[in-house]
């Protein structure tokens, strides 16, 4: 039995991951129903948008004490968003913690190697909460179907 084959009869959803030229894995999710360009790190502890997308993304950001930091950049200011939906394929989050950020420095990084802008990153909040399996080899990620969240 294939790990594919083995995911799916345990009841995961099965989502196609693209390499960048970076090494990173980019993906497509959905914000309160809105389509964006996201890349998985498995070491950035929140999910993450572009602090400049709040209105984009429908979002009612609000103040947080919290700093970021992260790929080269140190105490950078962060906001949140509450009970955000998030859909990546078919696998749904009804109640995200969303971390607002400034990502221009990891825009500027990825531009850099002629990868297109991101507009968020999917983070370890996600992957643990999808039981996530990520297979390199075939570039996909797989997260467990919830009855409820």
């Amino acid at each position: 039995m294939s790990l594919h084959q083995y995911l799916k009869k345990n009841k995961y959803h099965s989502i196609s991951l693209k390499k960048t030229t970076t090494n990173h894995f980019e993906l497509k999710a959905k914000i309160n129903g809105i389509k964006g360009r996201f890349i998985l790190d498995t070491g950035a502890s929140n999910t993450c948008i572009g602090l400049h997308l709040a209105d984009h993304y429908k979002l009612q950001p609000q103040h947080s004490e919290t700093k970021a930091a992260g790929a080269g950049a140190l105490e950078i200011e962060t906001q949140t968003a509450i009970d955000v939906p998030l859909k990546i394929g078919k696998w749904r989050f009804k109640s995200l913690h969303l971390v607002l950020i400034d990502l221009s420095h990891v825009n500027m990084a990825l531009s850099q190697h002629g990868v297109r802008e991101v507009e968020g990153i999917i983070g370890a909040d996600i992957l643990e909460k999808g039981k996530a399996v990520i297979d390199y080899e075939k570039k996909r990620l797989y997260l467990k179907k919830k009855r409820f969240n």
